[in-house]
């Protein structure tokens, strides 16, 4: 699988995210911003990190660096879109999901291990899973306080584009279980097509037990799994 990760000035978790894929055999390679296309992969990821020093607002300058005109292009026209932490928030800049990210609802950088649930498994980002597992992956951010208007929340659910909620350990969907205050403790979304995702929580961070657990794998497996389901058959 052909696996591209643009690197930003300020990026910070391109590495991770590069170490994670070679983890599991995979030879992905890095896209400096200033390029200007995505050709010939197969996956983009889009890393956490503090683009441009997340000056002006997170990832709104990001979102006009050279490479970004053929991302836009490649997800419109189908392509795996990753965007972890800063990534989801660059979507969000640049049109490719809804909503935005705001300032944490206590205004602290927060920095540890969260618990998710599982909402689909059922795309190329979440096969490996079950719906409703509960599963821990660790978060960095200043903001991450996902936010959307009724309209906006309504379509989310119509649409099932709501991939990971923030949990308790229990798996409850309330203000304990959230840390950072998003609207319907909204972790990470798909766009309609389900081929974009963005979500705020660091899987590459937990891939090995070495570092601290495994149930950030399954994302990579699981697209491993459909870009192999795809080539089997053709598509």
């Amino acid at each position: 699988m052909k696996i591209g990760i643009v690197r930003f000035p300020g990026s910070n978790c391109e590495v991770d995210c590069f170490e994670a894929w070679r983890v599991l055999g995979e030879d992905p390679k890095m896209i400096w911003h200033q390029e200007t296309s995505v050709q010939g992969y197969d996956l983009i990821v889009l890393p956490g990190g503090f683009s441009y020093g997340d000056y002006l607002r997170t990832g709104a300058i990001a979102r006009f660096s050279p490479i970004m005109e053929d991302v836009i292009r490649f997800a419109k026209n189908g392509g795996l879109v990753w965007g972890i932490c800063n990534g989801f928030q660059i979507l969000t800049e640049c049109g490719l999901l809804p909503g935005a990210l705001l300032r944490n609802r206590e205004l602290h950088f927060i920095c540890g291990p969260q618990y998710l649930r599982v909402e689909r498994d059922d795309l190329a980002y979440t096969n490996q899973y079950k719906q409703s597992d509960i599963i821990q992956i660790p978060v960095n951010h200043g903001e991450g306080n996902y936010t959307i208007d009724d309209e906006g929340l309504k379509e989310l659910k119509a649409n099932n584009q709501i991939v990971f909620r923030y949990v308790t350990a229990q798996g409850e969907v309330n203000d304990q279980g959230s840390p950072n205050g998003s609207r319907d403790n909204i972790a990470g979304i798909v766009n309609k097509e389900g081929n974009i995702l963005g979500m705020m929580p660091h899987p590459e961070r937990v891939v090995e037990e070495i570092i601290g657990g495994t149930d950030g794998r399954g994302m990579f497996l699981s697209i491993l799994n459909h870009w192999e389901r795809r080539m089997k058959h053709g598509a």
